[in-house]
């Protein structure tokens, strides 16, 4: 009985294999038939959109590898422009206040002070500085303080600037600017 059991047993496992390859091989055929009917055409056409989007992928990974290589340089110009743009806290004050009174001098303008209000920018290794000033002269001379302002060697935005007459029918400027000290 043991024999005939293990027979009907060995019998039973290798009509289920057969089973299973009879189900791949279906499997493949039917993948084949339907590989089949792309053609040659259409096969190479999938060849030539592959080897388009190989050509892609390969510029995007030359030109991440050229990113990768300018790390190193943009992290020294932003450090050189960190230490060089911006004015260290203890004498930016008074360079700025310096600085101000003398482009407009050389504009030919005279020059109401210049008010100061800090704000501290976190995590950023700077303190925002607005400031706010006013000027009184010609246009021409309006026209060069603003040109010196973009000329300097200290960073300036200009962010409002207001016109307003002034007495003997010059201009008067009220302007609020911004800068940033090293922290």
């Amino acid at each position: 009985m043991t024999e005939k059991r293990s027979w009907s047993e060995w019998k039973k496992w290798t009509c289920i294999a057969l089973a299973a390859l009879l189900a791949v091989d279906i499997a493949l055929g039917v993948f084949l038939y339907h590989s089949s009917e792309a053609g040659p055409e259409k096969m190479a056409a999938e060849r030539d959109r592959l080897t388009l989007l190989s050509k892609q992928l390969k510029a995007d990974v030359d030109r991440c590898q050229r990113i990768r290589a300018s790390m190193a340089t943009a992290e020294e110009d932003a450090d050189s422009f960190y230490r060089k743009t911006f004015l260290d806290r203890t004498t930016g004050y008074s360079s700025i206040e310096s600085d101000l009174n003398a482009i407009a001098s050389g504009a030919g303008l005279h020059t109401s002070g210049v008010t100061f209000k800090e704000k501290e920018v976190k995590d950023r290794g700077v303190t925002e500085i607005s400031m706010t000033t006013s000027v009184e002269g010609n246009y021409s001379s309006i026209i060069k303080f603003i040109n010196g302002l973009e000329r300097s060697k200290n960073f300036y935005l200009l962010n409002n600037l207001h016109l307003a007459s002034a007495t003997q029918g010059g201009i008067k400027l009220d302007l609020q600017l911004q800068t940033y000290f090293r922290s």
